[in-house]
């Protein structure tokens, strides 16, 4: 069939008063060029002609899933598999009586084909994690990990073909040989397949998501999960440099994820001020009239009087610092940033040499950092203010001018 082809083509080409015989040298490199032309005519008919069509159809589609393949150049690179087809189709017809030229061809053509089909898959995992970020799939799953071990999978599959193409052996054979070399392999990809495997367990026991914010002193890392890959987690700390951990290192070693934080609505005051114990004391009734005209504290008062007098064992007399507390839990009350229905406190701590802890243990109903430091820093600033209208004062240790006010007098 072949060499009635070449006939054929080399009494059109005599037609033309181009005199060739089929079988010599100079027919055959003819019939080369023309097989690259022909080759390179069906790929500027696909890529500028049908891609051009399929483009103009997907811009004009509302379809995702076409961007983003288009943007990855998926369909260009697919393309490339046109022209090395074509010439694995017609050089065999051509070279039928030069089998050395046609087998190196082949082989050639045989490794053009593994790479382009190898970076057409690498740019459609690409394509398939960008549309995986842009549905928020990547927030519950890893999929850049198994994006990148996919990607690792295809080399080493397109590596054994080539190289079984270029040795002319089965890819069986070489496939054999990896049990060998399966320790340099568990010692070369380490960090990969452990990483791999975290990335399971992180993603099976929703441990870490893309957007969630995590703490993990022993890296310095404390900020928001940017991305979730096959060996590594980075993270956009928020002093806006960036943490990159070892995805197993989440795994054997602890952390703290405040995911759930965020998502429960409430983020958490708990914060101490120590407050001088000399000035802790029993007050008078001339005392407690004063302190009744403090918002929020005369109805206490006259409760906790009316305790006393009924006779109620339990109401003992009253204290500065008790009805600063009592004043403390009505005013949080009052605050409409403050979460009612989490838990809430006002307590005393243990004692220590620098005075007597009173904590504030309650939840701000907005989890943004900018606006929970706001209204910390506003409860906090008002606490300080009102302390001295119950005459009591917050420890603070001495200084030097103290100290030379002593050595003074």
């Amino acid at each position: 069939m072949s060499h009635k082809i070449r006939l054929d083509i080399a009494n059109g080409m005599s037609q033309l008063g181009i005199n060739v015989q089929p079988q010599d040298n100079i027919s055959t490199a003819i019939f080369m060029v023309l097989c690259c032309a022909l080759a390179f005519l069906s790929y500027v008919f696909v890529r500028w002609g049908l891609l051009t069509l399929l483009r103009s159809a997907i811009k004009r589609s509302q379809a995702t899933w076409g961007h983003v393949m288009v943007r990855h150049k998926v369909f260009e690179k697919l393309s490339l598999t046109i022209p090395a087809m074509v010439l694995n189709l017609v050089i065999p017809l051509v070279l039928d009586k030069h089998a050395l030229l046609s087998s190196f061809i082949d082989r050639t053509l045989s490794l053009w084909l593994i790479i382009v089909l190898v970076r057409s898959t690498y740019a459609f995992l690409d394509a398939t994690n960008d549309m995986a970020d842009i549905n928020q799939i990547s927030r519950n799953l890893p999929v850049k990990s198994f994006v990148q071990l996919s990607k690792l999978i295809i080399f080493f599959i397109g590596a054994i073909i080539a190289i079984s193409v270029l040795a002319n052996r089965s890819p069986i054979y070489f496939l054999s040989g990896l049990g060998v070399a399966t320790g340099l392999v568990l010692l070369v990809f380490r960090d990969t397949i452990l990483g791999f495997v975290a990335g399971i367990q992180l993603s099976a026991n929703q441990m870490v998501k893309v957007g969630d914010w995590i703490q993990m002193d022993k890296y310095n890392a404390n900020g928001s999960v940017d991305e979730v890959s096959l060996t590594t987690v980075k993270v956009k700390n928020w002093d806006n440099t960036v943490t990159n951990i070892p995805a197993y290192a989440l795994v054997q070693d602890s952390f703290i994820n405040w995911r759930q934080m965020q998502e429960s609505g409430g983020r958490r005051i708990k914060r101490s001020i120590l407050i001088d114990i000399d000035t802790i004391k029993f007050i008078d009734e001339q005392q407690q009239q004063k302190l009744a005209l403090i918002p929020y504290v005369a109805d206490f008062i006259t409760k906790r009087n009316a305790e006393i007098a009924s006779g109620d064992a339990h109401a003992l007399q009253l204290t500065n610092i008790t009805v600063f507390r009592a004043y403390l839990e009505t005013y949080l009350k009052q605050n409409k940033k403050i979460r009612q229905d989490m838990t809430f406190l006002v307590r005393e701590l243990e004692p220590t040499a620098q005075g007597l802890p009173v904590q504030i243990y309650v939840f701000v109903n907005d989890t943004r950092w900018a606006f929970y430091e706001a209204v910390q820093s506003d409860i906090f600033d008002h606490v300080l203010a009102i302390l001295p209208q119950f005459d009591l004062a917050v420890y603070q240790s001495p200084d030097g001018s103290d100290v030379r006010s002593l050595q003074s007098h």
